[in-house]
């Protein structure tokens, strides 16, 4: 009997062990969804510098994608991106590139415009409208991808949401703040709208004069007036290539003449000292009506405002009552008509005896 209860109790041992090495191996509830591998690498490739990307519009919904022949030679370039794939890690590039869009990762697109624009050699290397293709097949012959994915947000992006209030309140509340701190904020602000002006006109110049004399046509800051462009490409300095075809020498003398006029009519008709006075003049009194106004003077002048009124209610009724004091006194018994016609056999009666 104590053999068998020994044996018993072992065999309960065991089994007590193998209920709880089975209960260790239950994975926590956070590790029992797995984030998908290709999830993972679509992430990690999207954030990489080195694959070039842009964004465009694609039904209605402004989009990041990038060309096939560049997801190409990205992976070829980087290998080491394929190392989260684990077993799939020695896929070729296509079939990477077909279980992305499988998995709805990415849409495979196509450029709305297709026909070679006027006075351009050929399509846009990197089109602003797009459209979803039919066939959703990877292929780097002139094939676009669309990242479907929301791209998690840096820090800094974040931080700065929580900033729009604080600016939008702090907008709200210019009229109160003191005279120094509204002159600074208006010569800033006054400060960045002349510089972007003077950039603005400085380029068209240069694009301008190098039209006329080379036929070239040069772009400062090309990106600096389009929708579709991030903060990066918006203040990109240098031109990009020209793929347009070279202007007839007609065209350009007939723009050089019209140069020649404007900026001729422009020195004719510039105004004079006094006129600039004039306007600069007005244009201090505006900015000094801005600046000096504050809720004290607001409310100040609307009390004033509410004074003249009531002087002005018992001005009216004192008039009134003077009106009333004016009308003939009536005796007893006498009506206004009997008044009247006394009044009238009076007037007759002067007019027949005059002095």
């Amino acid at each position: 009997m104590k053999k068998t209860g020994g044996g018993g109790g072992a065999a309960g041992d065991k089994k007590k062990g193998r209920r709880a090495d089975s209960v260790a191996d239950i994975p926590p509830r956070k590790q029992a969804v797995e984030k998908d591998v290709f999830q993972i690498f679509a992430e990690r490739v999207r954030n990489h510098k080195d694959l070039e990307s842009r964004w465009a519009v694609l039904q209605e919904t402004r989009v990041e994608y990038f060309r096939g022949k560049d997801f190409v030679s990205f992976l070829r370039n980087h290998p080491e991106v394929k190392d989260v794939l684990i077993t799939d890690k020695n896929l070729e590039i296509e079939d990477i590139a077909n279980t992305l869009l499988r998995k709805n990762l990415i849409v495979r697109c196509d450029r709305v415009v297709k026909t070679v624009r006027p006075g351009k050699r050929k399509l846009s290397t990197w089109p602003a409208h797009l459209e979803i293709f039919a066939d959703q097949v990877f292929s780097d012959n002139d094939a676009f991808f669309a990242w479907t994915f929301v791209n998690r947000r840096p820090l800094w992006q974040t931080l700065l949401s929580f900033c729009w209030p604080v600016l939008t309140l702090a907008i709200c509340l210019f009229p109160v703040y003191p005279h120094q701190v509204k002159l600074l904020i208006l010569y800033l602000c006054a400060g960045v709208l002349l510089l972007i002006l003077c950039v603005l006109l400085l380029r068209a110049v240069v694009f301008g004069a190098l039209w006329i004399v080379l036929g070239k046509r040069v772009w400062f800051f090309p990106n600096i007036l389009a929708e579709e462009a991030t903060l990066k490409e918006l203040f990109q300095f240098w031109p990009q290539k020209d793929e347009g075809e070279r202007p007839k020498w007609t065209a350009r003398l007939f723009y050089a003449i019209v140069a020649v006029l404007v900026i001729t009519l422009l020195r004719h008709h510039a105004p004079d000292e006094a006129a600039r006075a004039r306007y600069q003049k007005r244009v201090s009194n505006i900015i000094d009506d801005v600046l000096e106004w504050s809720p004290r003077l607001a409310l100040s002048g609307m009390m004033e405002k509410q004074t003249v009124v009531n002087v002005t209610d018992s001005e009216n009724n004192v008039t009134d009552g003077g009106a009333e004091s004016s009308w003939p006194e009536f005796t007893e018994g006498e009506t206004f008509s009997d008044q009247s016609e006394a009044e009238e056999i009076r007037n007759v009666g002067d007019t027949d005896h005059p002095n």
